[in-house]
């Protein structure tokens, strides 16, 4: 399974005969290079390779990265290159339904249902009020866990086209009582958002593959964006996944999670794209808040993004629509998520109120893998926003 760690993307022509020298035309300062402080943390924590990135508003402001692509291998790994997000694709799927929803193609309330009506007959009853936000918000009542019955195991057996491997795991899911009545109860799980996938694409006409290239990938210019382990097995050409230990991951048998459950992490892409769609949303975020005037976009309106970015109130709140969303001294009001699929580690925060973003990127999975992501992390936001300022000391008890 999918490692989850709710623990964050760059000449003028003088007159004839001057009477002086002309100035010299300025020269974009362009983004701050970090790759020398980043190789000091892959160094410490052991990782193959790290890349990060800040931006203030849409504007890439310092970006670095380090290391090599396959550990015992020469070969570095360049900015360019593709990195493995793991369950940072779920607010990708979470914005693909938003735009399903303004086409009028799905509602918030859609039932499951009502996109598979064939099922409800053969389906545990506890399913019949299944929605898609409830599946959005990770409420939908599906298990962490698809071991139940065998399902898992047959899940990775499944080389058929990735549609039919999601029908397989959403019948698969139903036969069995809801682990909490849906709507009700927060409980992260893929299968979740693999099922929310799997509307996506009914409704869409097409798997969920080609309507997120198609509907998000290419209007944002996300050119490197795809599915599965990064890389071609005939050559180093992308980084590899490693594991926990550090020891490289091949591209066949277990480089990834199966089709099945893309919807909930699969997306690979260059950080520097991922930091297109980290934009996107860092800006219908400043639109949400008031603090500018419109999102800048006409992919999604304002009040899809303040859907997709709320979370329910009650005492389990604090996840949105692919997003973790807290509070922080140093940028208030914030939104953040990690992936993993135990091969590869990444992590972004946003925060509106400063107009910035942070993320990081290595192809090591595992404790160490996330220690450095959040270091570097850090690392950005002392270095642009300064150091936190002093937090008043809690009164004595009386």
């Amino acid at each position: 399974m999918i490692l989850e760690l709710l623990s964050l993307f760059l000449l003028q022509t003088p007159p004839a005969v001057p009477t002086q020298a002309p100035a010299a035309p300025a020269v974009p300062a362009g983004p701050k290079d970090l790759s020398e402080q980043l190789g000091a943390y892959a160094k410490a924590n052991d990782i193959p390779a790290i890349a990060a990135l800040a931006l203030r508003g849409n504007e890439i402001i310092a970006r670095g990265i380090t290391g090599v692509r396959k550990r015992g291998e020469a070969e570095k790994a360049s900015f360019d290159d593709q990195f493995h997000l793991g369950s940072c694709t779920k607010a990708m799927t979470a914005t693909l339904a938003a735009m399903l929803v303004e086409e009028k193609k799905l509602k918030w309330n859609t039932r499951l249902f009502d996109v598979f009506p064939e099922l409800e007959k053969v389906s545990h009853p506890d399913w019949k009020d299944e929605t898609l936000s409830a599946l959005l918000l990770n409420r939908g009542g599906m298990p962490a866990e698809l071991n139940e019955g065998g399902l898992w195991d047959r899940l990775w057996l499944e080389k058929g086209p990735a549609l039919e491997q999601r029908h397989i795991l959403l019948e698969g899911v139903l036969k069995h009582r809801p682990v909490s009545q849906p709507g009700t109860t927060f409980l992260y799980a893929n299968a979740n958002f693999a099922v929310a996938g799997a509307m996506e694409e009914t409704v869409g006409g097409k798997p969920w593959e080609e309507l997120m290239t198609e509907k998000l990938f290419k209007p944002l210019g996300m050119s490197s964006a795809g599915f599965g382990p990064p890389g071609s097995a005939s050559a180093l050409d992308q980084p590899r996944g490693h594991n926990e230990k550090g020891d490289p991951v091949g591209l066949t048998g277990f480089a990834d999670n199966p089709e099945s459950i893309s919807p909930a992490g699969r997306v690979h892409c260059s950080i520097s794209d991922w930091s297109k769609f980290i934009a996107f949303h860092l800006a219908g975020a400043r639109a949400v808040r008031g603090l500018a005037p419109d999102t800048g976009t006409k992919l999604l309106s304002k009040e899809s993004f303040e859907m997709l970015q709320t979370s329910p109130e009650g005492p389990d709140s604090g996840y949105a629509m692919g997003w973790n969303v807290a509070k922080r001294p140093w940028g208030g009001n914030v939104l953040s998520h990690a992936g993993s699929n135990t091969m590869w580690y990444c992590v972004v925060w946003i925060a509106p109120e400063k107009n910035v973003a942070f993320l990081a990127c290595c192809n090591q999975g595992g404790p160490k893998a996330q220690l450095a992501c959040d270091a570097v992390v850090t690392m950005m936001s002392k270095q642009i926003l300064g150091p936190l300022p002093p937090q008043p000391k809690p009164a004595p008890p009386k």
